[in-house]
């Protein structure tokens, strides 16, 4: 039961009426029309902008058109007051009966309680993580391999059909400086003295082992040859090693992914999907032959002032046209990433999510004018960067990682602190913007740790419903508690978390449609205040406690809103990707 999504479409019925009865001219555009919570608790449950969204349109004053609208809803009997604000905002305050609806339709629903149509079962791709197949994942890449996982959890909640996605890097000149760092260690699993690593190769242990596997299944064969001849087969054993540690180390944070896509497949195939995407732009007139002109400032040391392949990247909002060739003829990055896209698309994907690292921002306007032109301007790019996280301990830097040799790994801080932590803290920023990673601060017990505060938020619920068995053998099912008489909650505290649970079906369609699941990281975190807030208030109160001996009507009241409270922290917790825990230890 979405409350916000029935008062838009009452809303809606309002403004028809006043059509009808030739207050307003027929055909307005009503897509600006909201209904949400009010800025301010006091001004009621809910607000609209309905008179001020369209009273241009109208030759309408806002004020006059807010006080037509506001006497159409007065006659709605969910509502118990309808107020005009400031230049036509109009708060609605709520029958205590259609709150209490909310929380039976909670309680019945349960986990049910805030999905939503509202993707319509459309496909949409999350391709996230991506990381080079070089090493093990560093606590940038857990970042971005958090939100996009949250993030396809949100809009399955919201009724999407979401495929993950991890684009593997498996050409160009990194995965060959893999394969030579992991000859190096081949040479020492034969007992080799390598000395130092050489400058411009991978000096982790992690590739140790992959040297030791190297030497059991080729012993020492691979030694007298030529590097174009083992560099193939070494290069292929290092990147299997490389993502079975990548896949390993995203299993420790529970994220899994429906599809692996090879980029050295566009071009090792069959067919050559770099080639044939070309020719098709070439064919539409968005491939030509030309010079671009030197970057703005000192021109980089490798530009060349040279006839190149373009792609008319201009034509769909790009800064200047993009070079698909290099200077040897090999094709650019780019190139390879305009196929790929392709590929997302004639798989069925209108819709696209892309999960970036901040270093690529440049990167944007290009690839998004890439999907227009491969897609006819049918499918949509959405590339969302997450900004650097800082590692520390105490408030001090943390060191680098030895295992790596120049990062601290992401194993190593899930190993530390665990996976909850890790993957609500990730998402208790905005992904644009930097954040503070603190291993001491995570682990805390108080409100300052906002995964320990939520997740008591749940435990302390579960706490009640124990108590209620033990002391008065309560024991009621979902639709016991459904029946309960909600009138009895009239304190403002429980009225206000009857609010905040009426508002989690708006806040997944908002989150979902911005593609931003720290909402939800958000709204856990000041539902659980308000929760706790209540329970506090129930220490002082002993007619707020939640068990009262001999008050069977008052228990069950107050257990069926903690009902309706546990499946939203749950639902929540669980597009976070979080544990909801019944105990904190």
């Amino acid at each position: 039961m979405n409350i916000f999504g029935l008062f838009e479409r009452r809303v809606g019925e309002a403004l028809g009426r006043l059509e009808a009865a030739g207050h307003i001219p027929a055909g307005l555009d009503t897509s600006r029309v909201l209904v949400e919570p009010p800025r301010e608790t006091g001004h009621g449950d809910l607000a609209t902008n309905a008179a001020m969204a369209i009273a241009k349109q109208a030759k309408a004053n806002p004020r006059a058109l807010a006080e037509l609208i506001a006497a159409d809803l007065r006659t709605d009997p969910r509502v118990s007051g309808v107020t005009v604000a400031g230049p036509g905002f109009i708060n609605i305050a709520l029958a205590p009966s259609t709150l209490h609806e909310v929380i039976r339709a909670a309680l019945l629903d349960q986990h049910g309680f805030g999905r939503s149509g509202q993707g319509a079962g459309a496909a949409v791709n999350v391709e996230n993580v991506s990381a080079n197949p070089t090493g093990p994942m560093h606590v940038g890449h857990g970042r971005g391999a958090v939100f996009g996982d949250a993030l396809a959890n949100l809009l399955a909640f919201a009724g999407f059909a979401v495929t993950r996605e991890y684009y593997v890097n498996d050409a160009g000149a990194q995965v060959d400086v893999l394969a030579r760092s992991a000859f190096v260690r081949y040479r020492e699993a034969l007992g080799q003295d390598v000395g130092a690593i050489p400058e411009g190769l991978y000096p982790g242990d992690y590739l140790v082992p992959v040297g030791r596997a190297l030497a059991e299944e080729f012993a020492s064969t691979l030694l007298d040859r030529p590097e174009a001849e083992w560099l193939p087969t070494v290069r292929t054993r290092a990147i299997d090693a490389m993502m079975a540690l990548i896949r390993d180390d995203l299993a420790s944070l529970d994220i899994r992914h429906d599809v692996f896509f090879s980029e050295r497949s566009l071009s090792g195939g069959a067919t050559d999907e770099i080639r044939a995407t070309i020719e098709g732009l070439r064919s539409r007139g968005l491939v030509y032959e030309g010079r671009l002109p030197p970057p703005k400032g000192q021109p980089p040391e490798d530009w060349e002032d040279r006839e190149q392949t373009l792609f008319r990247a201009t034509e769909f909002g790009d800064d200047i046209d993009r070079p698909l060739l290099k200077s040897d003829g090999a094709y650019t990055y780019f190139a390879a990433d305009i196929a790929y896209h392709r590929s997302k698309f004639e798989r069925g994907f209108a819709s696209m999510i892309d999960v970036w690292g901040a270093d690529h921002g440049g990167y944007v306007k290009r690839m998004r004018a890439a999907v227009k032109a491969v897609s006819g301007g049918d499918a949509d790019l959405d590339v969302k960067l997450c900004q650097l996280v800082k590692l520390l301990r105490g408030g001090e830097p943390v060191k680098m990682s030895k295992r790596s040799g120049d990062f601290v790994t992401l194993r190593e801080v899930v190993d530390e602190v665990g996976r909850d932590p890790v993957r609500f803290m990730m998402l208790f920023r905005k992904n644009d913007a930097p954040l503070d990673f603190d291993l001491a601060k995570v682990l805390e017990q108080s409100k300052d740790n906002p995964v320990f505060y939520v997740q008591y938020a749940h435990a302390r619920v579960a706490s009640v419903f124990r108590q209620a068995s033990e002391t008065s053998g309560f024991t009621p099912d979902r639709e016991a508690l459904a029946g309960a008489d909600l009138s009895v909650l009239t304190d403002e505290a429980e009225i206000e978390l009857e609010r905040r649970i009426a508002q989690w079906p708006r806040l997944v369609e908002a989150a979902a449609a911005a593609h931003e699941p720290h909402r939800v990281a958000f709204f856990l975190y000041d539902l659980s205040g308000v929760f706790h807030a209540l329970w506090n208030k129930g220490k002082d109160l002993p007619q707020l406690r939640f068990v009262k001996q001999g008050d069977e009507r008052s228990t069950v009241a107050r257990l069926a809103l903690l009902g309706a409270l546990r499946g939203v922290l749950a639902s929540g917790l669980a597009i976070l990707g979080v544990s909801a825990p019944d105990e904190m230890r």
